[in-house]
């Protein structure tokens, strides 16, 4: 990758201007004063500054940034870099709310244009984000760790209690990852003891028909299934250990149609369900098959297929491990059982930008800057949106030399972009008037 496709000039335009003065405007935190010092949107960039430099403290890097805020024309260079206490106070004034906000409007998919042909035409930042004409996303969760302030432990919480808690107070997000780039599209942060399962629930109306999302077996229960399926989206999942899985039809690709039915559905109407799929009636008819709905006329049983295939020596002692995956995709003609294996082992590539966010930009073991929850709230996401314009960033240069965007290194993009940062790479706005 050349230097000069690693620089922030071309990393802001994830991050244009007009996005931030929106988000601001849409928040109501402009500054009122037209000569402030440290305008919001400025406060907004430095803040994403924070994160490309989680080793330096707040006026270093803000001595990185501001010259090339001078440069297009969002920086006065007779004004003096600001302190570590201004800069605070800016942030405070800012709010927890802009940055969400400017998540949902810049970070969107990466890897081109869904339809019919995807696939087939996926060359580098497509490579590994298509099953046909879906794109592949991924639904997982991490951890991160924020000072063990009063005012954090208040709204954060801690893992474990007594002479196992953890050290600091954690913070819990949940996140939809493209697939094939890495890239977060959605997320959810909330306080340790909100589960991941309860995140993932605010996430899944937001999936879109042209999405085909793989999660693991600890995500499934009947509600999200029917959540996620609501939306429109595919869906493969893995299933759970002990989920009962009655065989309806068995397909001539060896994958076989089961229903899922609302764990509160019992005995009889539960048998008369089961009879109904095994007779081929559609269950989505509520006059073909009334006891397939709730009084508010919500279904209460879903057909699915099943893809059952082992994964041989995994824990490498010899033995292997039978992998079982649920899918809203009915037809085997759709999508083969084998090509829906290999949707479900891109699953893995959002623990990849994970990693690449917790121990790559962020640091490994490094706790958050911020000592206040609304600051905290604020480097989180701005973490998630630098994150995302690195992603998008080495997809393109991985499009350009047709490569799998795995094959561009995450790290040593983000050197360059490090060391040329106090050169033509700050955060500069773009679309100024």
């Amino acid at each position: 990758m050349r230097t000069d496709q690693v620089t922030l000039g071309v990393l802001v335009s994830a991050v244009p201007r007009d996005a931030v003065d929106d988000a601001i405007m849409v928040c109501g935190v402009r500054e009122k004063r037209s000569d402030a010092k440290l305008p919001a949107h400025v406060v907004a960039y430095l803040t994403l500054g924070l994160c490309l430099f989680p080793d330096d403290d707040y006026e270093e890097v803000a001595t990185k940034v501001t010259g090339s805020l001078d440069r297009w024309n969002c920086w006065n260079a007779a004004w003096s870099v600001p302190t570590s206490s201004a800069i605070t106070q800016a942030r405070k004034r800012l709010g927890r709310a802009v940055f969400p906000e400017l998540f949902e409007r810049t970070c969107g998919p990466v890897a081109g244009d869904t339809g019919p042909a995807a696939e087939a035409g996926a060359l580098g930042t497509a490579r590994g984000s298509f099953l046909r004409s879906w794109r592949l996303l991924a639904i997982d969760g991490f951890e991160v760790d924020v000072p063990d302030s009063r005012e954090n432990a208040a709204e954060f919480g801690y893992a474990g209690s007594g002479p196992n808690r953890s050290a600091f107070p954690k913070a819990r997000v949940v996140a939809l990852a493209e697939c094939g780039t890495h890239a977060f599209v959605a997320a959810e942060v909330d306080a340790y003891n909100v589960g991941e399962k309860t995140l993932a629930a605010r996430l899944y109306p937001r999936l879109r028909g042209d999405e085909l999302l793989t999660a693991d077996r600890n995500f499934y229960s009947w509600q999200a299934w029917d959540t996620a399926q609501a939306a429109g989206a595919a869906l493969v999942w893995r299933a759970p250990t002990q989920l009962d899985l009655p065989v309806i039809t068995v397909l001539s690709d060896g994958t076989y149609h089961t229903v899922l039915i609302r764990p509160t559905i019992r005995g009889r109407r539960r048998e008369h369900l089961l009879t109904a799929a095994r007779n081929g009636a559609d269950l989505t008819d509520i006059n073909a098959v009334p006891e397939a709905f709730d009084e508010r006329g919500l279904p209460v049983v879903h057909l699915a297929r099943v893809v059952e295939y082992d994964i041989p020596d995994r824990a490498g002692n010899g033995t292997g491990e039978l992998i079982v995956l649920l899918t809203t995709i009915t037809n085997p003609r759709d999508a083969r059982a084998d090509e829906l294996a290999a949707a479900y082992h891109q699953r893995w590539e959002e623990e990849t930008g994970n990693d690449q966010l917790k121990t790559h930009l962020r640091g490994p073991g490094r706790v958050l800057r911020s000592r206040l929850p609304d600051l905290a709230h604020q480097e989180i996401w701005a973490y998630l949106i630098v994150h995302h314009a690195i992603s998008d960033l080495t997809a393109k240069a991985s499009a350009a030399a047709d490569l799998d965007p795995d094959r561009i290194s995450f790290t040593k993009a983000l050197r360059l972009i490090r060391r040329t940062a106090t050169g033509t790479a700050d955060i500069p706005p773009s679309g100024l008037d």
